[in-house]
């Protein structure tokens, strides 16, 4: 009996897992096709569109190393996002429309940081444990922070 709800456990933990890497995989790839045809800037935002939609279509192909990649690439593309959504610079349709849905469909993925760093762990090849991982989802929260910082520069 115990095994089997153990089982059971185990099976709906790993759908539920699925349905967020979907979700993740899918706002993502929603993102980065918003921010691709906004202008190129000083943080190479098309660039990075390019690679969060790799990296969300990795993710959708079932890697589980690319939450990873989808998160750093979002924080790489959030100081090219947000100052076209919210300080002007770009007309108001289609441009600066196309910059508050992406910064929108950002969020899921940036939710995700927790999950995140426990790939980048594993990715890595450091010991998994939950003070590394703590770790590195402190560096990648101090790092978003900083980038973010860096933009109103």
């Amino acid at each position: 009996m115990g095994h089997a709800v153990r089982t059971h456990r185990h099976s709906l933990a790993l759908s539920r897992r699925r349905r967020d890497d979907v979700w993740v995989a899918t706002t993502s790839l929603a993102a980065a096709m918003l921010a691709l045809p906004l202008a190129p800037s000083s943080w190479h935002g098309p660039e990075v569109a390019s690679v969060l939609a790799f990296s969300a279509v990795a993710l959708l192909a079932g890697e589980r190393w690319a939450v990873a990649l989808v998160l750093i690439a979002e924080l790489l593309l959030l100081p090219t996002i947000w100052p076209r959504a919210f300080l002007g610079g770009v007309a108001l349709w289609p441009g600066r429309i196309a910059a508050l849905g992406s910064l929108i469909a950002i969020v899921p993925g940036l939710l995700s940081a927790r999950r995140a760093a426990a790939a980048l762990v594993l990715v890595t090849g450091w010991q998994r444990t939950g003070a590394m991982c703590r770790r590195v989802h402190a560096a990648l929260i101090a790092g978003g922070v900083v980038i973010v910082l860096l933009s109103l520069l």
